[in-house]
């Protein structure tokens, strides 16, 4: 059994890790008995931290907002998530926290073990971050989202899409992904019954949040990354295309492309794209490295050949010399 200011500190961990624990829950974590936990939440409580206790068979424990931060409770790795986490935001991508979090960066080092110092100072110095031109994302967006996604409450929002028209979103939120410079939620969207991918910085949420709902299971084997990678490589984008490559499929797959790639034949395949920008979309299928033709749309069909007349006036009078 734990001594009282250990099991303390444990059942203070414990409230901070999920939204809410019945007292039997939580009697079996610490090994006591529900009166115990009782008196251990009005201790809690004296201390500053606002424990919500909810009556009857679906009651139990909330750890609550209160009028101070009180001390969180971080285990080594969250620790070291957390000042690595402090350490890109000072760099920039969430809308206005590069101050915040420099302050929040050394109030944290100067608490931390050398032991977990040492590891930062590592992943730090051997780590090098690429700043895009990415929008940024106000930070209450992401946390508004993160919460409803955590408490399971469907998230209503204002989604602008390509051409500048905003359109109301019903989603029941289930990650939010950081790609390349950009945030993205993945949900389940109730009006359209479908999962969807949306970019944050286009998201404008409603208050207050909607109904609780069950989590549903991700599609394809529950792979967010791999649900993002083809949500933002197609769905996403204002043009869309399909190339026959002249590459067997696995060849292609190898590459760190990141796109839908579907066998044709031992030594074919085709590639579904998409991109804001025709020509930007040519200039990529270039850099593939395999020969390939172009079978919709059309429009796409002349950037390549736009593209390539581009090229060729670049090495003209050089080329034409060699054929002589």
């Amino acid at each position: 059994m734990l001594e009282t200011s250990a099991r303390l500190l444990k059942l203070l961990s414990l409230l901070q890790a999920r939204r809410e624990w019945t007292g039997p829950e939580l009697s079996a974590r610490l090994g006591v008995s529900t009166r115990t936990i009782r008196n251990d939440v009005e201790r809690l409580r004296s201390l500053g931290y606002p424990v919500h206790a909810t009556p009857g068979v679906a009651g139990g424990y909330r750890l609550g907002a209160g009028a101070a931060l009180p001390p969180l409770l971080l285990d080594d790795e969250e620790a070291v998530a957390v000042a690595v986490g402090l350490g890109r935001a000072a760099g920039g991508g969430v809308e206005g926290i590069e101050e915040t979090s420099v302050r929040a960066l050394a109030k944290l080092e100067q608490v931390l073990p050398s032991r977990l110092r040492r590891r930062v100072s590592a992943l730090n110095s051997y780590t090098v971050q690429i700043p895009g031109n990415a929008p940024s994302v106000a930070p209450e967006v992401l946390t508004t989202i993160a919460n409803a996604a955590r408490d399971h409450e469907r998230l209503r929002f204002d989604y602008t899409v390509h051409e500048g028209e905003t359109a109301v979103r019903n989603v029941e939120p289930h990650r939010l992904v950081h790609r390349r410079g950009r945030w993205y939620l993945v949900g389940y969207d109730v009006e359209r019954r479908d999962w969807r991918t949306f970019r944050v910085d286009r998201v404008r949420p409603r208050t207050p949040a909607g109904p609780r709902f069950t989590p549903r299971e991700l599609p394809e084997g529950g792979d967010v990354a791999a649900f993002v990678e083809r949500g933002v490589n197609t769905a996403m984008w204002r043009h869309h295309g399909t190339v026959l490559l002249h590459a067997p499929a696995e060849q292609v797959k190898a590459l760190p492309l990141g796109l839908e790639v579907e066998p044709v034949d031992e030594a074919t395949c085709l590639l579904r794209l998409g991109g804001d920008d025709l020509e930007g979309i040519a200039a990529w299928i270039g850099m593939v490295g395999v020969d390939f033709e172009v079978l919709d749309p059309p429009e796409l069909a002349e950037a390549v050949l736009k593209l390539s007349e581009r090229y060729r006036r670049a090495v003209g009078p050089r080329l034409h010399s060699s054929d002589r």
